[in-house]
């Protein structure tokens, strides 16, 4: 599952946030304030604030800013023999004093520009074990925030009594990262965003390559990998402080984010749920698995768990489908919220139209697959069949039966809905499943995930379906020919090439023609062609290109099909023929697959430069002739080496659910195993079993072969 979906971390209305920005952030080579990081930082918080945003500043900075100014002054005032001595370390205290007005000052300037009131509160440890002091300090900061003030909160280090600041953590707060925690939980934050000179928390030092972002941290999972101080494998002391509070604050009920004060926008994108830094949360534990799980450990559960579920009885295999189904009705409107958030970040995002309707899940949609998951537990089992039985000597009877692939990887792009019609064809088939879906579809993948392994028994256990979160993960998985059986991708055909280029793996994988022969009748075709594209136009088994007989040009035929795709908003390409006939731009490719609403027009001599132009730039998915001339038809239907030819009948008929299948894990274009829509039985394999008496082979001595086929008993 998707490590946490951050819309779901800040699912209630984010009002009041605390920033705490680091010295690494404020600071720049020699201990000068890097003004360009803080005036973008400072931009960053007046928009928030003009936003309506309560915003509460904590800023560090002020030691390492006034040593360097003391620095400064040490020299001006030391004479050459002065130099010439130990140089003794400058006292923080006096560091703390002197920079805080400098930093201070820096705010107020900036702030000013930005015609935003900054407002400076200098606090101790001890003061906040006074009661009166905690209630007090509540009723300034809501009247500052009120007057849209910006209090920028600082420990006052100049008169601390603590031992060693920075190192002495004994206390309520100890630095200002605990202080930034300690004032989210007493201002009653709704988050907490700790700005650091990394994007985040690492799994190793931040400059090894091997090292990876952890995009949320789990307490029970990460807490025992990491090792923070001298023996840190982040190589950086300051962000064992960020994580301490960032702990304490997020177990309390406020989000955090630990993100790198570098990037400009960084804030922006925490509040629109972009996944950036390391989110801490109470529920993190809930939506993130505890334990790693590599491409090996998953595939090698999903075989496990496969195995059980071929070991239930057919009647409970089929009662985990209807318990699906059940749970995908229960669950419309958790689906649909999930859903609707990421069409609004796929539309935000500028993705074409044709991709955003791919993600849709509507009401409707899901009453439909929980419905097709119903059709396909009601039907004929299909692991155990016996396909056939021979006696292959007197007392040696072999049969030929039904069995499941093993484990399946389905890498598919965009549309949730195909995630419920795998998962089910693998369950009613036996198989363990591995999917990966698009990034764009992410969390309706994740809810839809959790929904059905969910209602799988823990006889059988959820991890029978893996689901992939990382676009890296994938060339490891198909390296695994020894743990992966079949590999299906779904998708463009740059995804199936790209696949099939890089694994061992089995692959089952389009270009849709309908070509319009002279004899067609007219109002049939202009109905064939504008459903086969406009019906779905990002199905794979929608039209792409539009092949029409010479002849047609002259009877307005032709104009008339254009006239039928155009004045429904379809995009027009020609060939080199239909471009200048049609006055249409040409087409840069004939193997382009548009997925939209938008297709290629050619023009050819008759139905057997249709075929030569199927087969020189077709995918073998779906192609079909429009004619009343059958001699033509059936020469198009024998000739034509595509997994689906149709005659008369659109190409969005190419589809499992709709061949009676159930539904269908993809269209395969290859020809061995299984071929056009695979449902349940292109996911099956046979096994051979023999049952004999204590026959040996000796040779073939002694042995009669009969080979007799043995009736099967229905």
């Amino acid at each position: 599952m998707e490590e946490l979906d951050r819309s779901r971390a800040f699912a209630r209305d984010v009002k009041r946030i605390v920033v705490k920005v680091g010295t690494a952030v404020v600071t720049g080579k020699g201990g000068r304030l890097a003004l360009g990081r803080l005036g973008a930082l400072c931009e960053q918080l007046a928009e928030l604030n003009s936003d309506g945003f309560e915003v509460i500043l904590v800023s560090s900075g002020a030691v390492g800013l006034g040593r360097q100014r003391l620095r400064y002054r040490q020299l001006v005032n030391s004479s050459f023999a002065d130099l010439q001595k130990p140089q003794t370390e400058l006292d923080g205290k006096a560091c703390a004093g002197v920079g805080q007005s400098s930093l201070m000052a820096y705010y107020e300037t900036m702030f000013d520009q930005l015609d935003v009131t900054a407002a400076q509160l200098l606090v101790n440890d001890s003061s906040f074990r006074d009661k009166d002091f905690r209630k007090q300090l509540n009723e300034t900061v809501k009247s500052m925030l009120d007057l849209r003030v910006i209090p920028i909160f600082n420990e006052n280090d100049a008169i601390s009594t603590r031992r060693a600041p920075y190192q002495d953590s004994s206390g309520i707060f100890w630095d200002n990262d605990s202080l930034a925690a300690l004032l989210a939980l007493e201002l009653k934050a709704d988050l907490l965003i700790l700005l650091s000179d990394v994007e985040g928390l690492y799994t190793g030092p931040p400059s090894d390559p091997n090292s990876k972002l952890i995009h949320t941290f789990v307490k029970e999972k990460h807490q025992d990998e990491i090792t923070f101080g001298d023996k840190s494998r982040l190589g950086r002391g300051g962000m064992t402080a960020k994580v301490k509070a960032a702990v304490n604050a997020a177990y309390a009920g406020i989000p955090v984010i630990i993100t790198s004060g570098y990037s400009a926008e960084n804030i922006d994108k925490v509040l629109r749920g972009l996944r950036v830094g390391t989110l801490f949360h109470q529920d993190a534990r809930l939506w993130a698995p505890i334990t790693d799980s590599n491409a090996r450990d998953m595939a090698v559960a999903a075989r496990e768990s496969s195995r059980k579920l071929q070991a239930l009885s057919s009647e409970d295999r089929k009662k985990i489908l209807l318990d699906i189904a059940d749970a995908l009705e229960a669950n419309v409107t958790t689906i649909k919220a999930e859903n609707e958030l990421d069409v609004a970040s796929a539309q935000e995002a500028g993705l074409e139209e044709s991709m955003v309707a791919r993600l849709v899940m509507t009401p409707g949609k899901i009453s439909s697959l929980a419905a097709s998951v119903r059709k396909l537990a009601d039907m004929e089992d299909p692991i155990g069949r016996v396909l056939k039985k021979t006696e292959v000597a007197d007392g040696l009877v072999l049969e030929k039966t039904s069995s499941p692939l093993g484990v399946l990887l389905i890498v598919f792009e965009s549309r949730p809905d195909a995630l419920v019609q795998i998962a089910s064809l693998a369950i009613r088939s036996g198989n363990g499943l591995l999917l990966k879906g698009g990034k764009e579809a992410r969390r309706s993948n994740a809810i839809l995930h959790k929904v059905i392994t969910d209602a799988i028994p823990e006889t059988v256990g959820g991890k029978l379906i893996g689901l992939v979160t990382s676009r890296e993960e994938i060339p490891d998985l198909l390296k695994l020919d020894d743990v992966i059986d079949l590999v299906i991708p779904r998708g463009s055909n740059k995804l199936v090439t790209q696949i099939k280029n890089t694994t061992k793996i089995p692959v089952l994988d389009g270009i849709c023609h309908v070509y319009v022969d002279k004899a067609c009748d007219t109002d049939m075709a202009k109905r064939i062609v504008s459903d086969a594209k406009l019906d779905y136009p990002a199905a794979c088994n929608a039209m792409e290109t539009l092949l029409v007989h010479k002849d047609l040009e002259q009877n307005a035929v032709l104009n008339e099909l254009i006239f039928a795709l155009q004045s429904n908003g379809v995009t027009l390409y020609g060939g080199p023929r239909a471009s200048k006939i049609l006055n249409i731009p040409e087409a840069r490719s004939f193997n382009h697959e548009y997925c939209a609403k938008a297709c290629t027009v050619e023009v050819v001599e008759d139905v057997y430069g249709a075929i030569d132009h199927i087969h020189r730039h077709g995918s073998a998915h779906t192609d079909c002739i429009v004619t009343e001339d059958h001699e033509v038809a059936e020469l198009f239907l024998r000739q034509v080496d595509s997994a689906a030819v149709f005659h008369n009948a659109s190409t969005r008929f190419s589809d499992g659910f709709r061949f009676g299948l159930g539904a269908e894990v993809g269209v395969s274009t290859g020809r061995i195993h299984a071929r056009g829509p695979v449902g349940v039985e292109g996911l099956l394999t046979t096994r051979w079993i023999m049952r004999g008496k204590g026959q040996v082979v000796d040779g073939d001595n002694g042995i009669v072969y009969t080979h007799q086929d043995i009736p099967i008993q229905a």
